[in-house]
């Protein structure tokens, strides 16, 4: 491999001839060899740097501190990057101490050479073009990297929210299929009182739609930018103008209505936005296990357990058990959750840690987050496709069970009282005998009576119901 040899303030190093990084990102190779997850392996925020210093490149170029030869390469270098390419030059660890210096600096010099040879140079020639001086002019890490993991997270909430959106009007359309399936519904995994299967996957349905709704809240708190802040808040280095200039460029680029920090020195030291995004994360996840892990349970069997419904079989579900197949679609969600939630202790542990003027721990704040958003985004899309759309009421077992529970007997208590329903109940699960014959055998109604209070007070099919179990 040929090298081209480069310097930073520590000295010289040697870079692969083809690689667009430079000494920088060189020695961060070197240093944080943790993780084998490069930068890339989170598009979004790739793309999201570049926006930055597109915008940056044309603010400045306004303004007259870089020449309208470096400005349109540097524009036409980002664009490149934003539309899909050159994003395994971006290499990195995802996980690196510097607060985000080495992935800044990353950016900074895939740009520069590759804005570099637009100008009619070789890569290393920074003469002509410079990372820190050209590519990186009016900003610091500590404005620019925050902001980057802002649009990410953005970008990739959106993504989310459209899947959730996909499954929740799956389990609608579910609701609907099902909505003159009877059961009975349980609390304390005790039998309770009957409903249909359909309100059941409607409600499934309610909370995800309730989920969009606040996770859309938690993007909208992610357009405060603090770019021009520079290093601590205080702006210096960056020319007077640049705020206005960059954070609308950058608007216009990311189609994302930014506003600007009212305290840049806050915004520059306070993560308290990404903790809300992962809590936020975490509810929707633990929201979605719980939903998967009701799945499971009703499918569970299929002869010796619930068996109320039946998933789509995705794969043999024993090596030795022969016939057997497993929820494996709920219960890979059911494994997201407990990541994303691991994730947010890792949040709040970072947050808790950041001193002073700055949070040095927003790297793995970053790729926890963007992780989060990304595996819950795919998961959700597999429970969907693989599981939701294809599930099938288990409707003679259903109607057997309803017609034989003793829970149908609080719906007669308007009319015989809370003591007679217990002792009907009582007698029904001692004797094995069926609720309506049990109120008809104590004369407390006649069957019509009895047929015509559970259809009105409890389902609209109770009575077909009853009448098959009779």
């Amino acid at each position: 491999m040929t090298t081209r040899i480069e310097t930073d303030s520590l000295g010289a190093i040697a870079v692969p001839s083809a690689a667009y990084w430079g000494a920088h990102t060189a020695r961060a190779l070197e240093n944080f060899t943790i993780s084998d997850l490069p930068v890339s392996s989170h598009p979004h925020l790739v793309q999201s740097l570049a926006m930055i210093k597109n915008a940056a490149a044309q603010a400045n170029g306004q303004l007259g501190v870089i020449t309208d030869q470096q400005s349109i390469a540097i524009q036409k270098s980002c664009q490149e990057i934003q539309n899909g390419y050159h994003h395994k030059q971006f290499c990195v660890d995802v996980i690196q101490g510097g607060a985000g210096t080495s992935t800044n600096m990353n950016a900074n010099e895939v740009i520069a050479n590759l804005a570099l040879e637009k100008m009619g140079h070789r890569r290393g020639e920074y003469q002509h073009l410079h990372p820190i001086d050209h590519v990186n002019r009016c900003q610091s890490t500590n404005d620019v990297y925050p902001t980057a993991i802002k649009i990410a997270l953005i970008l990739a909430a959106a993504e989310l929210n459209h899947e959730l959106g996909n499954l929740a009007a799956a389990a609608r359309r579910k609701g609907t299929e099902f909505a003159a399936v009877v059961k009975m519904g349980r609390t304390q995994l005790q039998d309770a009182v009957p409903m249909t299967l359909g309100q059941e996957f409607n409600a499934f349905a309610a909370t995800l739609e309730e989920d969009r709704s606040r996770l859309t809240e938690s993007a909208a708190l992610m357009r405060e930018c603090s770019l021009g802040a520079t290093a601590i808040g205080t702006g210096i280095t960056a020319e007077p103008g640049y705020q206005q200039l960059v954070l609308q460029a950058l608007s216009k680029i990311s189609g994302i209505p930014l506003v600007p920090a009212i305290d840049l020195i806050e915004a520059t030291s306070d993560v308290g936005v990404f903790m809300h995004m992962s809590g936020m994360l975490k509810r929707t996840a633990i929201k979605l296990s719980k939903i998967s892990s009701d799945l499971r349970l009703l499918s569970s069997g299929p002869q010796n357990g619930f068996g109320e419904i039946i998933l789509p079989p995705r794969q043999a579900g024993s090596s030795i058990m022969p016939g057997k197949v497993n929820p494996v679609i709920p219960e890979t969600m059911n494994q997201i959750a407990f990541a994303v939630a691991g994730a947010d202790t890792a949040v709040t542990m970072a947050a808790d840690n950041g001193q002073l003027q700055l949070n040095a721990f927003e790297p793995v704040i970053a790729h926890v987050l963007l992780q989060s958003l990304s595996w819950l985004e795919r998961g959700v899309r597999v429970l969907r496709t693989h599981c939701m759309e294809g599930i099938e009421a288990n409707t003679e077992h259903l109607a057997l069970q309803t017609a034989a529970s003793v829970g149908l007997a609080t719906a007669l208590i308007p009319a015989i009282g809370y003591t007679a329903a217990a002792a009907v109940a009582k007698e029904a699960l001692r004797t094995g005998s069926s609720i309506v014959d049990v109120v008809i055998g104590r004369n407390l109604m006649d069957l019509a009576e009895a047929q015509s209070l559970l259809e009105s007070a409890v389902l609209p099919m109770a009575a077909t119901v009853l009448d098959e179990g009779r």
